[in-house]
């Protein structure tokens, strides 16, 4: 089966819904399955002490003018699920409290995704898996235990899951990448994993996930990665994503096999050519 590839828009949208667009026709275009976005009620998931802290931005000097200025109302989510319906594109959102999660239920997508700042909220944890949607679980930010809980509740709801491998520094080095967490978390849960990635810079790392088996690879996207925003330089552009979405497919051709060692027919005539000079014993 092949690796599900999400292109993760998330905020990098600026709370512009053309841009917005742009990047779902984009994602489409380098190849992806789905497009991502993030869904907040701020008031709900931020302080109010937070909220009230200075902080520039294009849409005003507190924290609030800028979380709020990157989120999408009801019209704006009517447009990105009309666009994706007009180029025939999956599309869906990681809510981060119940709120959202219920505000994306009109809409009545695919899949749910647990973003790994959700991964130990129990409850949010439970309500999701009563969707019984399949479930893309981000395990940044969290221990084996944390993740123990989460697969119990959603093999509880018998709820379809997949855990995503991910390291939460945006961007980070790759000598974290840590990606023989890969095989553990598949052989201890025996669930699919994939791998959200936020990586520094080139596709390599992206590139032995996809080696080591992954179901599904995330990975933040944007039309510009010199553009406002805490996300962009863990993006990559749609250049470099038609690359890795290229290469990945030609891993996986690469990987298949039946695991026999066999001469086989095209070897045929370079074997005859080469070992003439051989008289083979049998």
């Amino acid at each position: 089966m092949s690796i599900f590839i999400i292109s993760e828009i998330g905020i990098n949208h600026n709370g512009d819904i053309e841009l917005a667009k742009k990047l779902i026709t984009e994602s489409k275009n380098c190849g992806a399955n789905a497009a991502k976005f993030q869904k907040r009620e701020v008031s709900l998931v931020y302080s109010k002490k937070l909220l009230s802290e200075s902080r520039e931005s294009p849409w005003g000097k507190t924290q609030r003018d800028q979380k709020e200025g990157l989120e999408f109302n009801q019209k704006d989510y009517e447009q990105i699920h009309d666009h994706c319906k007009k180029i025939d594109f999956r599309w869906f959102a990681s809510a981060w409290e119940k709120e959202s999660l219920k505000f994306l239920d009109q809409f009545n997508l695919e899949y749910n995704k647990i973003a790994s700042a959700m991964i130990v909220d129990l409850d949010f944890l439970e309500a999701v898996a009563k969707k019984k949607k399949h479930t893309f679980i981000s395990t940044g930010m969290s221990n084996i235990e944390d993740i123990d809980e989460a697969v119990k509740i959603f093999k509880k709801n018998q709820c379809s899951f997949e855990l995503m491998h991910c390291i939460s520094a945006y961007p980070f080095d790759d000598n974290i990448a840590n990606l023989n967490l890969i095989k553990v978390l598949k052989d201890k849960y025996k669930c699919k994993v994939g791998y959200s990635g936020h990586e520094k810079g080139g596709l390599a790392i992206s590139y032995a996930a996809a080696a080591l088996g992954i179901s599904s690879l995330e990975r933040h996207f944007t039309l510009d990665r010199t553009m406002y925003g805490s996300d962009q330089a863990a993006s990559i552009e749609p250049k470099t994503f038609k690359e890795l979405i290229g290469g990945i497919r030609k891993i996986e051709n690469a990987i298949t096999g039946d695991e026999n060692k066999k001469l086989l027919e095209i070897e045929n005539a370079v074997a005859k050519k080469l070992r003439a000079h051989i008289t083979v014993k049998k």
